[in-house]
This record gives structure tokens, C-alpha cells and sequence, in this order.
């Protein structure tokens, strides 16, 4: 048995047309979205359909001091970020931001909250910018994860900074040859 190429050959689409996730309330986002897309000739919204099919690891968390990095300077702008914003207890004084998210932490949406911004979902930024009109759209360091270190050329090769997969970090693992 080959594949009948003629009644439609290999799958060549891959990306994702809908949430893995069974969680409702996404669903409804995207229903919201989709209906937006269709409806508004808005690059913004398509951006943020593709991103609410993306699994966890392609929608990294924000910290509330890179979102203030990024929104320097763009203060009558809203935020709008497809992930969660964490919180960031380096960061002593947060400005005012207005911030879209998925997700908040509890910490996070306090701290925002306090400094006289505001906290919004997506349904109520697709009530008040359809468009996106005004809205920066941002996203969070991907190859931030743990996981990420221990990729590249093996660890030990010449030139290779790649993390190692050790059980301890004690005297006796890895540690002969000057490492």
C-alpha cells in the first residue's frame, strides 16, 4: 500500500488550525477571533489566532520588568501579549501599563493593578481595539527554558557550551579534567 497521491498525497499542512486544549474559554476566544478575522482586515488579529493554537512551550511567560522594558516610551499603547505575565521581585517600581494577556499571576496582576494600570482578557481588548489599533503586540524569550541549555553540539566537543545532563553537581560527577 503506497500513498494515492491523486485522492490528495502527503498531509503537507501542519500548522495547527485549532486548540490542542479542551479548556472552553480558549475556545471561545478563538471563535471570537476567527469571527474577527474574518470580519476585520486586520494583520493584528490573525497573529493573535495563530498564537491562541500554539502549544505551551510556543507562548513563554513575560516578566513584569521586560514588559515594562518593552512599553518605555509607549505608554498610551495597550500591551497585548498571547502567555502569561509573571511577576518580578527584582523590579522595585512598576509603571503604569495597560496589559492584555492570557494569564496573570496573582503577584503580577496585583503590582499593576497597584500602580494604576490596568489588567485586560482578550474579549474585552477585541471589544475596545477590534483592530489592534494601538496595541503592541509582544511575546516572551522562547529559548529562556531550562531544556534549551542541554541542545547543540554534544557537551564536551570542542567549542561546545552546551549543558551537560548530570544527576548531582557534586565532587564525583563531571568534575575530573578541569571541567
Amino acid at each position: 500500500m503506497g500513498i494515492d497521491l491523486i485522492a490528495g498525497g502527503r498531509n503537507k499542512k501542519t500548522a495547527r488550525t485549532a486548540p490542542k486544549s479542551d479548556n472552553v474559554y480558549l475556545k471561545l476566544l478563538v471563535k471570537l477571533y476567527r469571527f474577527l478575522v474574518r470580519r476585520t482586515d486586520s494583520n493584528f488579529n490573525q497573529v493573535v489566532l495563530k498564537r491562541l493554537f500554539m502549544s505551551k512551550t510556543n507562548r513563554p511567560p513575560l516578566s513584569l520588568s521586560k514588559l515594562a522594558r518593552f512599553m518605555a516610551g509607549k505608554e498610551d499603547k495597550i500591551a497585548v501579549l498571547v502567555a502569561t505575565v509573571t511577576d518580578d521581585a527584582r523590579m522595585f517600581e512598576v509603571p503604569k501599563l495597560r496589559v492584555c494577556a492570557l494569564r496573570f499571576t496573582e503577584t503580577a496582576r496585583a503590582r499593576i493593578v497597584k500602580a494604576g494600570g490596568e489588567c485586560l482578557t482578550f474579549d474585552q481588548l477585541a471589544l475596545e481595539r477590534p483592530t489592534g489599533k494601538d496595541c503592541v503586540l509582544l511575546r516572551g524569550p522562547k529559548n529562556s527554558r531550562e531544556a534549551v541549555k542541554h541542545f547543540g553540539p554534544a557537551p564536551g566537543v570542542p567549542h561546545s557550551s552546551t549543558k551537560p545532563y548530570v544527576r548531582a553537581k557534586g565532587r564525583k560527577f563531571e568534575k575530573a579534567r578541569g571541567r
